[in-house]
């Protein structure tokens, strides 16, 4: 079976854990690529969620990992390119159902809220958990903005 391919960014606020989640994901044989920010300085959080939302949606990698404050930044704007379902996740269950369920392909972390034995288990859940499929898909299929 071959190992997800798997970006990972954050901003300064998830820095620390960036780092930590990037050796730990390594350590588990996945193909990894660090897309920033590469240090702790103050940056500006589109600027990096951009750029792997392209990387996720073009199908350069499978999934991706997002970590800021809160979460919410980077997820708001990861979810605006097309292709992209991304979900914020906080705990275990969030980010088994934002696989099984809605498919979400990027895993957005709060970082300044969660412990890093937590983010180690939310990221495992996501990366390990498939989508279901069955009565979720059509769901999934009407997500994406479509213009008549």
């Amino acid at each position: 079976m071959t190992k997800k391919k798997i970006a990972i960014t954050s901003d300064h606020a998830g820095f620390y854990l960036k780092e930590k989640l990037f050796k730990y994901l390594v350590s588990k044989k996945y193909e990894v690529r660090d897309l920033g920010s590469k240090t702790d300085e103050v940056s500006d959080y589109p600027d990096y969620g951009h750029a792997l939302a392209d990387a996720v949606a073009s199908g350069e990698y499978d999934l991706g990992i997002t970590i800021c404050g809160t979460g919410n930044g980077m997820n708001m704007v990861v979810n605006k390119h097309q292709g992209i379902r991304g979900a914020l996740c906080w705990n275990e269950e969030m980010s088994r159902l934002a696989r099984a369920h809605n498919d979400a392909n990027i895993c957005a972390l709060p970082g300044r809220f969660i412990s890093e034995s937590e983010a180690y288990l939310i990221v495992k859940t996501f990366v390990e958990t498939s989508f279901e499929g069955g009565r979720h898909t059509p769901r999934i299929g009407k997500i994406p903005i479509v213009k008549y």
